[in-house]
């Protein structure tokens, strides 16, 4: 990990007692659905969903991954969509660097961002896209809602196994505040505790079996 983003993680492992109780079931129950992939030697591919894939669910989607090569285990595959298509959002972007990932921008109105956590791992192709592109998988996969409008506005997503609200409240509420850079940061390290919670879970499963 790049010494800053590995730096921003110490500081998360310390505050999982900031999740409240239903909210870690709800992030053990993904934790089982992976480690019930992961045991029968098929691969955990999580497809985090909101309406425009461009904050929220990008977030879970880089922090997942991210988490799965902190705990070293394999066969964790993340993905975003939306039931939009619109741009990975800067300033969300922009949260991510903070916290210490690199990021190359190709350009473009819906860039192919490259997100790096360290100088060894591929970096991670982030852009808004629906949850059914070709990018994404299309069958046997986790549908993680991470907004509540995607959860009640697509009631099906075809090919997934597993369908699971994680829901967060959009920083888009504080675009074009003082509190703007705040509020992403706010979000971002959220989402970044939850996702190290569960993807942690995980690897608890794995050490006692």
């Amino acid at each position: 990990m790049y010494p800053k983003l590995e730096n921003y993680i110490s500081g998360l492992l310390s505050h999982f007692g900031s999740i409240s109780e239903d909210r870690k079931k709800d992030l053990q129950e993904v934790a089982s659905y992976i480690w019930t992939k992961l045991s029968a030697g098929e691969p955990a591919k999580l497809n985090f969903i909101c309406t425009h894939n461009s904050r929220r669910s990008h977030l879970a989607q880089i922090w997942s991954q991210t988490a799965a090569a902190f705990f070293d285990i394999d066969k964790i595959e993340t993905y975003s969509g939306g039931t939009e298509t619109t741009a990975f959002n800067p300033r969300a972007v922009v949260a991510i660097e903070r916290a210490g990932f690199k990021v190359e921008d190709p350009g473009g109105d819906n860039p192919r961002y490259e997100v790096s956590f360290s100088e060894q791992s591929e970096p991670m192709i982030c852009f808004s896209k629906k949850f059914d592109d070709d990018f994404n998988p299309d069958e046997n996969f986790a549908a993680i809602m991470t907004c509540s409008d995607a959860d009640e506005n697509c009631p099906f997503v075809p090919g997934t196994e597993f369908r699971k609200p994680i829901t967060y409240v959009d920083p888009k509420e504080a675009d074009g505040t003082d509190r703007e850079a705040e509020v992403y940061d706010e979000r971002c390290r959220q989402i970044a505790i939850e996702m190290f919670y569960m993807i942690g879970e995980v690897s608890a499963y794995i050490e006692q079996n």
